[in-house]
């Protein structure tokens, strides 16, 4: 199981969940509206706090307390 990442505990209202990509608990990630195939680990997990868009991000969504 995926310790609470950061976003989720900040109360970012783009984050949805964990998505599950197969059967291993190794294919969970957290995702939300701006990384929809997985939430990067600096920001997840680090000290990223995601006010800016990020590099090779496909949109303009950063993150907005609830």
């Amino acid at each position: 199981m995926l310790a609470e990442p950061a976003c989720h505990k900040r109360k970012c209202k783009n984050f949805i969940g964990v998505k599950w990509f197969g059967d291993q608990e190794s294919s969970e990630n957290n995702f939300c509206k701006a990384f929809p195939d997985g939430i990067p680990e600096d920001i997840a997990y680090g000290d990223n706090l995601h006010l800016t868009k990020y590099p090779d991000q496909k949109n303009d969504i950063v993150f907005e307390k609830e």
